[in-house]
């Protein structure tokens, strides 16, 4: 590492002030918390500015092999702290900031949290930045600079409500604008073939302008960085338009293009929505494949040894025009003949999936590519004939293996598969858990592996300590930095030590006071987002994640009935106090998501406000969740649900972060829920449920959920109160579809099946809850068996096996 003079507070203290005055233009004496985070982060950009300059050239002189990430989301959330912590000052700067009557807690909360992701695959992309950063990895992470996210989340009267989110309102203090570095990405026309060469006739173009965030590595100099790209109308106003009066007429141009980068993951209910999402995706392909060749020939005489000095991962399907794309640059920019510029793309590619649910796997209308993309749809045709070709000789006469390989579905409107696409173009394909990668290619790819069987391979996710312990949870790093030194931050298996001490009773005692403390700053921030006060003595039980069918939300919502009916049926029982916490975003035109957002609302206001039942009970429903609420949720959690059917979560982050974070897994055996229960111990982690074989079977023989509701009395019960209006009785109808689609709608997701040994294991959450001596030490022993899960060891794994890129060796603090 760098030796460098280690800043002092009252180094810091001065830097602050000297930003304040040159470039906050305020007065240290009148400064605000905004104006001290403007102030402190300009102190932390500097070194990290520093710190980007010479990896650059560090990485330039060696001409370096780089992992070039192509992501629509990277969700990464607040930067101060975590620049702070990478530069190893944040006692520093909360020491300098005492001067000016303010907390470093205060101050970094003025910070907007960067809407650039919204769910679990941005959230994997910041982590995976962070990794790669801090094991040495030279590396470009590539997106967009959305100017609003997907949309902040108010709930009104239940319902959720969307809203912009412009988190770059007030500009950001962590972004270098390049404005040397742009881009012309075209879109439509025609293809015109001249002698054999194809002339793309494009019918509009617009400019791709680079932004750069610095991602600092931990115990390390090196930094990576994320580039995002802003789109940029070629002529802004018409401006004889604009004096002649017509200013609608006159700014269209620069709406038409600019809007690309508004909002991330328009409402694609539309056809103008469709076609705004494929040209986001193509948008920053297009400009992110330009760059990284540019970059290329700048450290070598030509593209021949790309794949040699380039690693390319497509982060889902979202980037997979990227392959086409590039076979188009090598072919019609650069000359190159046809088959040495597929051959490139092959050993340049690899390909994250992270869906099982067929439905998930994004396809294009034939037409829409045709109009917005001509010229790859030609490629992708081409790479169609010379792959089923291929394929052919495997299956001689076999068309049905063909057509479930094609790129083109042809069954009804003509659709491109992009996950065809993606592993038809990629050396290595891999899953996010060990049940993911092994149903791939047991299920939905099963005849490309029967193709390539060594092309798929399993990466199990994981997540940065650095952001998900020492900063979400100060209160639990103090404790493990005084019990094992502080080098678990880099080293993340140091915490298998914590096992011998899960039955110390002074361990115990510390680690028990930790997890109070968090669960007050919890109570007080649901009070504060919700108004309903809840008590940090109940068991907190928290499904923080998407809201979608699969995840089943709406299981524990019945739970949640069942139980409030059983505590009014027996009043005097010993019921341990629980507090239901539910967080996140349904998608905007996903009408049962939102259904179930309002049910979670309807029951909690009868709940909240049923005397009869205090504190026994309480449903709360935090809004707007993204990374800044998550730090606040996850160290505060008890219980963490992980309850989707098995056989459809591809991983998971969120079980990872919480377990982390010391709450018990209640789950299914499903994706990285298995993996967890056999680092912690079966008996350390409540599974119910179903697993992965056992689902099949009860759908290949019939699945009769209407069976379940008539041999179930609480299930019956509790879907009669929601289907009869009992939590709405304002509109007694309003989830009568919902529950419909449970009984006679087919039930896709085995909500019922599930139902009763979900219950009866909630029932086994709250015997270990009443032996808190024998609960803190399942908590700890969770924590201990977290190691795996660093995305530090998620990078490596990637570096060695798909990118073939050498990682340096583990730092030690």
């Amino acid at each position: 590492m760098t030796q460098r003079i280690a800043p002092t507070a009252t180094s810091i203290q001065a830097s602050i002030e000297q930003h304040l005055l040159d470039t906050v233009g305020v007065s240290p004496a009148e400064a605000t918390p905004h104006d001290l985070m403007l102030a402190v982060s300009q102190v932390a950009r500097q070194q990290l500015s520093q710190r980007w300059v010479q990896t650059q050239a560090r990485d330039h002189a060696a001409k370096a092999r780089r992992v070039v990430y192509l992501s629509m989301e990277f969700l990464m959330g607040r930067t101060l702290s975590n620049a702070l912590g990478a530069l190893d000052i944040r006692g520093e700067a909360a020491a300098g900031l005492q001067k000016f009557a303010q907390t470093l807690e205060t101050v970094a909360d003025r910070e907007p949290d960067a809407a650039l992701g919204n769910g679990g695959l941005g959230r994997l992309a910041a982590c995976f930045l962070d990794s790669m950063a801090t094991v040495g990895l030279p590396s470009f992470g590539y997106g967009i600079r959305y100017e609003y996210g997907m949309f902040a989340q108010d709930i009104q009267n239940g319902a959720q409500m969307e809203y912009p989110d412009p988190w770059l309102e007030n500009g950001t203090p962590w972004e270098f604008p390049r404005a040397d570095i742009s881009y012309p990405v075209r879109f439509g026309g025609w293809v015109e073939h001249v002698d054999g060469t194809p002339i793309w006739r494009n019918a509009g173009e617009v400019a791709a302008k680079a932004y750069d965030m610095v991602v600092p590595g931990h115990g390390t100099d090196k930094v990576s960085t994320l580039r995002l790209w802003k789109a940029v109308a070629p002529a802004h106003i018409d401006l004889n338009a604009f004096n002649t009066g017509d200013y609608a007429r006159a700014a269209s141009m620069k709406n038409e293009y600019e809007n690309i980068s508004w909002v991330l993951y328009p409402n694609d209910s539309t056809p103008a929505g469709r076609e705004l999402r494929l040209k986001q995706e193509y948008f920053f392909v297009s400009a992110s494949v330009q760059d990284l060749v540019v970059r290329h020939l700048r450290e070598h005489p030509s593209l021949d040894n790309l794949a040699e000095h380039v690693a390319i991962h497509l982060n889902d399907t979202h980037p997979a025009i990227g392959v086409a794309e590039l076979v188009r640059v090598l072919c019609d920019e650069h000359g190159m003949p046809w088959d040495k510029a597929w051959a490139i793309c092959c050993k340049t590619f690899s390909y994250t999936n992270h869906t099982l649910m067929p439905e998930a796997l994004e396809t294009w209308p034939v037409g829409l590519m045709q109009h917005v993309l001509p010229r790859h749809l030609e490629i992708i045709f081409r790479i169609n004939k010379e792959f089923l070709e291929m394929a052919a000789q495997h299956r001689p006469g076999d068309n049905a293996f063909l057509a479930r390989l094609s790129l083109i579905d042809e069954q009804g409107e003509r659709r491109v598969r992009m996950a065809n696409l993606s592993i038809v173009g990629s050396h290595k394909v891999n899953g996010v858990s060990a049940l993911h990668s092994e149903l791939l290619v047991q299920t939905i790819f099963a005849d490309f592996a029967a193709i390539w069987p060594d092309r798929f391979t399993n990466m199990t996710n994981g997540v940065t300590p650095r952001r998900w312990l020492a900063q979400a949870n100060p209160g639990l790093s103090n404790l493990l930095d005084s019990t094992l030194g502080k080098g678990w931050r880099l080293d993340l298996d140091q915490l298998q030590k914590l096992k011998a001490k899960k039955d110390d009773a002074a361990f115990q005692k510390a680690f028990m006071e930790v997890k109070r403390a968090n669960k007050v700053r919890l109570a007080n921030a649901i009070e504060k987002s919700t108004g309903i006060k809840v008590s940090p003595d109940s068991l907190f039980d928290v499904q923080v994640k998407r809201i979608h069918e699969y995840k089943r939300q709406l299981l524990n919502v019945l739970h949640v009935v069942t139980r409030y009916q059983a505590i009014l049926a027996n009043p005097t029982a010993d019921w341990v106090p629980r507090t239901v916490i539910f967080a996140g975003k349904a998608a905007s035109s996903y009408v049962t998501a939102k259904s179930i957002i309002r049910l979670i609302h309807d029951v909690g206001s009868v709940i909240n406000n049923d005397p009869r039942i205090g504190d026994k009970l309480k449903l709360v429903f935090m809004p707007n969740y993204g990374v800044s609420v998550a730090e606040i949720i996850m160290p505060g959690a008890d219980l963490s649900e992980q309850i989707s059917t098995a056989g459809t979560e591809a991983s998971g982050t969120g079980n990872m972060k919480l377990a982390l974070n010391g709450a018990l897994t209640i789950g299914t055996d499903d994706g990285a829920n298995i993996e967890i229960r056999q680092n912690v111990g079966d008996d350390n982690i409540f599974i119910f449920g179903l697993k992965t074989p056992e689902v099949q079977a009860l759908k290949q023989h019939g699945y009769q959920p209407m069976r379940y509701y008539d041999s179930t009395p609480a299930l019956k019960e509790v879907l009669d109160a929601i289907s009869g209006g009992q939590f709405s009785p304002d509109e007694p109808g309003r989830y009568r579809a919902l529950v419909d689609s449970m009984l006679w709608g087919g039930d896709h997701y085995l909500l019922l099946a599930d139902y009763a040994s979900y219950v009866a294991t909630q029932s086994q959450v709250d015997d270990l809850y009443r032996k808190p001596s024998a609960w803190c030490a399942k908590a700890i022993t969770n924590v201990a068996g977290m190691g795996v899960f660093s995305s530090d060891r998620t990078i490596r794994e990637y570096a060695q096996q798909i990118w073939h890129i050498a990682a340096d060796a583990p730092n030690a603090l």
